[in-house]
């Protein structure tokens, strides 16, 4: 069985950084896009950053580019996504994201295979 943890959402004012983790304890990490979705009450889940297989091609929604940076460990079966100039519409319940598409698309999908069960990260103006 799949599972994905996320840590290291919390309380932050804004200009300042938080580093999420998530986990992994299924198999064959490296051969699974990871990626990182973020939701507010009231609204669909979005996607924040998708990084492929290898770990060598990242991509980011435009709101984030240039203040997130996802980043992964495959030894160690962890996704990571540091934010940086945190904003208050940064606010959100975040979550991880294993599919075995590529990643390059992650942004479209609708039938993402495996979840975690989010972090939340509010951030003070």
């Amino acid at each position: 069985q799949v599972q994905l943890v996320e840590s290291g959402g919390g309380l932050v004012q804004a200009g300042g950084s938080l580093r999420l983790s998530c986990a992994d304890s299924g198999r064959h990490f490296n051969a699974y896009t990871m990626g990182w979705f973020r939701q507010t009450p009231g609204k669909e889940r979005e996607f924040v950053a998708a990084i492929s297989r290898s770990g060598d091609s990242t991509y980011y929604a435009d709101s984030v580019k240039g203040r997130f940076t996802i980043s992964r460990e495959n030894a160690k079966n962890m996704v990571y996504l540091q934010m940086n100039s945190l904003k208050s519409g940064d606010t959100a319940v975040y979550y991880c994201a294993k599919d075995p598409r590529p990643a390059q698309a992650m942004s479209i999908f609708r039938d993402i295979r495996y979840w975690g069960q989010g972090t939340q990260v509010t951030v003070s103006s």
